[in-house]
């Protein structure tokens, strides 16, 4: 998989393919009408969602797992203002990704996520401006997968942006 990606994880190289067809493993998830999704290599494991805690003012919160503490950052919350850390009925997970500096964070979401290979032709840089000026900032690329009757649009979340301007 290395040959696939830059020393910069926050950069996935295009050209230079050991072979057509080459894909992304990306673990998938909905938050509100967005698929948003980590690189496998920065999901350390996904959870069943445990009590949250924190003044739930802002979309950052802290759990626990075993002997450590996580930040959980509510997407729900912070792209969309509406809070997801109540689970439904059956409960919700939370998806726990690592970033370069070795911070834990975990992400809220109500259904399992999935896991999928992302040809890599399909990925493209989202734009600096665009990130600068959308909550979606924390997404360092997009890609279009075309499926049966439409096509999915996926944003790549760089786990070292969850909590730059929140």
């Amino acid at each position: 998989m290395t040959a696939l990606i830059n020393p910069n994880p926050n950069q996935i190289k295009q050209s230079h393919l050991p072979h057509a067809g080459a894909a992304l493993r990306v673990i998938l998830f909905s938050v509100g009408n967005l698929t948003l999704g980590f690189r496998i290599e920065a999901v350390h494991k996904v959870l069943k969602q445990t009590q949250v805690h924190g003044s739930g003012v802002n979309s950052v919160g802290v759990t626990h797992m075993g002997d450590r503490e996580l930040i959980v950052v509510d997407l729900q919350q912070r792209l969309f203002q509406s809070s997801s850390l109540t689970a439904g009925p059956e409960g919700g997970y939370l998806i726990v990704a690592q970033n370069k500096a070795g911070d834990f964070y975990a992400i809220p979401v109500s259904t399992p996520p999935t896991l999928m290979e992302v040809p890599l032709e399909t990925i493209r840089v989202l734009p600096e401006p665009y990130r600068r000026a959308d909550t979606l900032g924390i997404a360092s690329h997009v890609a279009v997968i075309p499926q049966a009757d439409s096509s999915l649009t996926l944003f790549l979340v760089d786990v070292d942006q969850l909590l730059v301007s929140t």
